[in-house]
């Protein structure tokens, strides 16, 4: 059974991945995954260089700030990253022999498309909580919290799509929320 987590900025997904974690589940994180294959995959190096250009990389090592400025230029520019970089991920999660997996992004990349999961969990926060744990983590005034916040699927809607939603507000028990969805995907 392959299972996804997700929800938006300053859900807490992570958190409760390493909850799931001490329980002996080990999430793989889409995230942490694509910037190790920018950095490690030549095949995505070489399909990164002939969209951005050469200076992309400098030697093997991604220039940030390069790929930044041309994701920004455009939704087609973000769009033809996301075609290059997404499949190289949902190909490594599959190969992983992982069955968890953890991505803010689920549905607004389309990446439910690729990776045919049978349950997706939603990790849910009320938004004053997300934008403080976000302004907190990154150091970032509300307004940037709000803009990062606003650019994301709503909450609600990504809840609509879940099977599961996890409620993450600083009081609700996760350990028996955790509790009840491994029970219920254990079925």
């Amino acid at each position: 059974m392959k299972i996804a987590i997700t929800g938006g900025i300053g859900s807490g997904k992570s958190f409760v991945c390493r909850l799931l974690a001490d329980r002996g589940i080990t999430v793989y994180d889409c995230d942490a995954a694509a910037k190790r294959l920018m950095h490690t995959s030549e095949a995505l190096q070489n399909s990164l260089r002939q969209l951005v250009g050469a200076d992309v990389y400098d030697g093997t090592q991604l220039q940030k700030a390069v790929l930044a400025s041309y994701i920004l230029a455009s939704e087609a520019n973000k769009q033809a990253v996301n075609d290059i970089v997404h499949p190289a991920v949902a190909a490594d999660f599959e190969s992983s022999g992982l069955t968890w997996l953890e991505s803010a992004i689920l549905f607004d990349s389309q990446f439910d498309r690729r990776v045919s999961f049978d349950r997706v969990v939603c990790v849910s926060a009320p938004l004053e909580v997300r934008l403080a744990r976000v302004m907190s983590r990154d150091g970032i005034g509300r307004a940037k919290a709000l803009e990062w916040v606003g650019r994301q699927m709503s909450q609600d809607e990504v809840e609509r799509r879940s099977d599961f939603v996890i409620v993450n507000d600083g009081s609700a028990d996760l350990d028996s929320q955790l509790t009840q969805l491994l029970s219920a995907v254990a079925l």
